[in-house]
């Protein structure tokens, strides 16, 4: 899995449909036409993922909502945001990265 850095731009990527089925957000691959679901912490990411916002926006923002260390959230979300990236779900614009 590649590592993102905290200061990566991720949004939802074009290759995707998504919608809210409760309190879970269905997702339509369009590269792979699989359907993934999150639900939880994840589910909200997802809906603040429609706008771009980097791994660290993520964590201040969700740590306000979610009782979790800053430390467990950002390491779930890192691994959250790979899953989804290599799947083709976000795009991420690193200024870290290659």
């Amino acid at each position: 899995m590649t590592s993102i850095s905290r200061s990566a731009a991720v949004v939802a990527s074009r290759a995707q449909l998504s919608t809210t089925l409760g309190d879970e957000v269905v997702i339509l691959g369009l590269n792979d036409e699989v359907y993934y679901g999150l639900e939880g912490a994840g589910a909200r990411m997802w809906d603040l993922l429609q706008t771009p916002r980097t791994i660290a926006e993520l964590v201040d923002l969700l740590s306000t909502e979610f009782e979790v260390t800053r430390e467990r959230l950002e390491s779930d979300l890192a691994a959250l945001i790979g899953a989804l990236h290599e799947k083709g779900l976000v795009a991420v614009a690193d200024p870290a990265g290659p």
